[in-house]
This record gives C-alpha cells, structure tokens and sequence, in this order.
C-alpha cells in the first residue's frame, strides 16, 4: 500500500477566511485520515493458535494434593501415586514432550527439588494417567523416567518438612526435538541441560501441599 506523500491544497487568494497555513494543516489531515484508515482496511483478521495448557487431576478444591499422592518416606506417610496430568494445544512442530514437577520452597539453599521428571513423550500423547510412574505398562510408549532428587527414577510426591506448605510447579514442554539423548540416571540438571535451546512452548500448572506439624 502507498500514502500520496504530497499535499496540494488548492487555495485562492481571494479567500480571506483560509489561510496557507490553515490550508495546509488541513491537508496534512485529510491525508493521515486517509492513510489510516486504508491501513486499517487492508489488515486481515489474524488467527492465534490456542495456547498450550495442562491440567493436573487429583487435587482438592484449593489445588492441594490428596494423600494418595504425597510421598512415602522422609516421615511422610503418603501412597506416592503419580497423578494424572494431561495437556492440549501442543504448538506446531513438536517432536517430543515432558512432563516435570518441582518444588521451588525445598530447603535447599535455593536450588529446589525435583520430584518427577518424564521425557521423550510422543507429541501424539495428551496425558499421562494416574498411577503410570513406575510401571512401563501405564507410560505412554517410549517415555522415561528419569533421577529426581529422591535419587529415583520415578515419581517422588510432595513431602515439605512439619508445618510447611510447599507448591508444586507442573511443567509441560514441547521440544522441537523427537527424543532428549538422557538415560534413566541422568540428574535433572543434565535433562535442563539437553532440552535448552529446543523448547517450543510450555504450560505450567502450580499445586500446592501443607505437611502438618504432627
């Protein structure tokens, strides 16, 4: 599109009550109203695609885990089943997905705590269901498990010291990449460390959990 750069208004001298300069702050006008108004007419609508969201299931009404889910060890008491956590809108060109929890209260000098951590989930995966961790059966084909700071290669539920009330960041990512080269011993530093630079989007989804002072 091209906006007249010129402006000519006419004006004749024998009209007193128009000056050039009025006459020309006029036209400047008329020609910004114009341009505008072309630019906006020729704008199409664009569509956004939906954004990438994850939902995590077997919580309470105030997003706090049940016990089912908390640890089992550490002085907890909890049956330590995963949680369902199921996500949609994947962005276009994902390869791979993970799926991560962590605790950014942990007492550890600011360096958190990772209680799960599943990689190389095929992009045609929507969740993974309760109970899966730890059974090759309920993951979904090809995922793995990998090191949390339990120094297992599983689900590790939510387990604050006495009286504390800790969140739970649930993360998911889309990678451009169709499969994070770790093993199952590999820390989570080492799996931060290979999906740099390949993450196409992600969700977050924040739980919490209260440990009571008995």
């Amino acid at each position: 599109m091209h906006c007249i750069s010129r402006v000519n208004p006419v004006v004749r001298n024998t009209t007193p009550h128009l000056s050039w300069d009025r006459a020309m702050r006029f036209g400047l006008f008329l020609r910004a109203s114009i341009c505008s108004t072309v630019l906006f007419a020729v704008v199409p609508a664009v569509a956004f695609a939906d954004p990438l969201t994850v939902t995590v299931d077997d919580l309470d009404h105030g997003g706090q885990f049940a016990n089912a889910q908390v640890y089992n060890g550490f002085g907890c008491r909890g049956d330590n089943v995963s949680p369902r956590v199921s996500w949609a809108h994947v962005p276009s060109g994902t390869r791979s997905i993970v799926v991560t929890m962590y605790d950014p209260d942990a007492p550890t000098g600011g360096l958190g705590w990772t209680h799960w951590a599943v990689v190389n989930i095929p992009p045609s995966e929507t969740s993974i269901r309760k109970g899966a961790s730890g059974d090759v059966r309920l993951m979904p084909v090809g995922a793995l498990e990998t090191l949390t700071d339990f120094g297992e290669s599983r689900y590790g539920g939510p387990c604050p010291p006495q009286g504390e009330s800790h969140r739970y960041i649930v993360t998911v990512s889309a990678l451009s990449i169709p499969r994070v080269d770790v093993k199952s011993t590999s820390s989570p530093a080492v799996v931060a460390y290979q999906m740099h630079g390949n993450i196409l989007g992600q969700a977050r989804y924040v739980a919490t959990y209260h440990r009571s002072s008995n």
